[in-house]
């Protein structure tokens, strides 16, 4: 069995994965077209993996290109951890339909979640109003309706949306999640497909898009949507920008459909410097960063060893992706 990884990948979980899988054959990309094999260079065509690992690590250090191409070059490749949440784009759906089995990354879950957190209570609580008071000198009352009195809409209820409901639910949030599968779960009050999605724009005061993009949820903020959006809600994108119609956005928030606007992800990246999204009063903007948590390498080798452990010893693979995702 042969195991591709990114040398630096190699270099943190080598140990626990030689007591793991005694018997691999581990080659290691040290960039793009050059790999090792036992610490001596191998010819990058010689290389026939049955498990590849996408690590964060191959992004950052510019060999996920090489890496992604061995793997659909290989005669017989297996499974490949990747290092994303969300597997729209097409590289992941050419490794599905080559056959591939693919599991997900659940390691920027947690940071994620705590940029959701942050900007949704920050938006709440009157921080601003109090500086603003501050840099005045004025002292002033300044009430606000408590986070246990508000309604929150999630719209996708996967590893990272698990991860917001667990941090807001103890502020004694009312929480509605939509989902493709509305079994009800334990930390939701209510549990709704997404045909359903309209009933809830009325009453929410945070609207949360944490969804997969798709064809049925692209563009799914469309004028429809925010004309119904309660005024006053904060919407807090941290799934794709093409989940948001932008032109419709703006016109709503000129109506306070929403109030706030907190966005991480945009339908053109990087955001042009001339956008009108940097300049405008409601509008939060973060560059896709929300997921830029210290502890997303760890996390990710704890997955990868997790889930080598579980192929190899036939159980199913967590966060593993149905081609069904991708249209397939």
């Amino acid at each position: 069995m042969q195991i591709l990884m990114t040398k630096a990948a190699h270099e943190r979980v080598g140990g626990r994965l030689k007591t793991l899988a005694p018997n691999a054959e581990v080659v290691t990309a040290i960039t793009s077209d050059d790999y090792e094999l036992a610490g001596k260079p191998i010819d990058k065509d010689a290389i026939n993996p049955e498990i590849v690992w996408l690590s964060l690590d191959s992004y950052a250090s510019g060999t996920l290109g090489g890496l992604y191409g061995r793997l659909m070059k290989a005669e017989a490749p297996r499974w490949t951890q990747i290092m994303a949440a969300g597997i729209d784009n097409p590289i992941f759906r050419n490794i599905l339909e080559k056959g591939v089995r693919l599991s997900k990354s659940s390691a920027q879950a947690t940071p994620i979640a705590e940029y959701v957190v942050a900007h949704g209570i920050s938006l709440q609580v009157p921080i601003n109003t109090q500086a603003d008071l501050q840099a005045k000198h004025e002292w002033k009352n300044t009430p606000y309706r408590e986070l246990g009195h508000t309604k929150w809409v999630m719209a996708g209820y996967g590893n990272i949306g698990h991860e917001i409901a667990k941090r807001i639910k103890p502020f004694g949030v009312d929480l509605t999640v939509i989902r493709r599968n509305p079994a009800p779960d334990p930390l939701a009050d209510r549990v709704l497909g997404f045909s359903e999605l309209s009933t809830t724009l009325a009453d929410a005061d945070v609207f949360v898009l944490a969804c997969a993009l798709n064809e049925e949820t692209r563009n799914m903020c469309g004028e429809a949507f925010f004309r119904a959006l309660k005024p006053g809600c904060i919407l807090i994108n941290i799934g794709r920008g093409g989940l948001v119609d932008e032109d419709a956005l703006r016109a709503g928030l000129d109506r306070d459909q929403p109030a706030h606007a907190v966005l991480d992800v945009f339908q053109t990246e990087p955001l042009p410097a001339d956008s009108w999204f940097w300049d405008h009063p409601k509008i939060r903007v973060s560059a896709h960063t929300s997921n830029s948590g210290d502890g997303n390498l760890a996390r990710g080798d704890e997955l990868f060893l997790e889930n080598l452990g579980n192929y190899l010893a036939g159980r199913p693979l967590r966060n593993e992706a149905d081609p069904s995702e991708v249209g397939l």
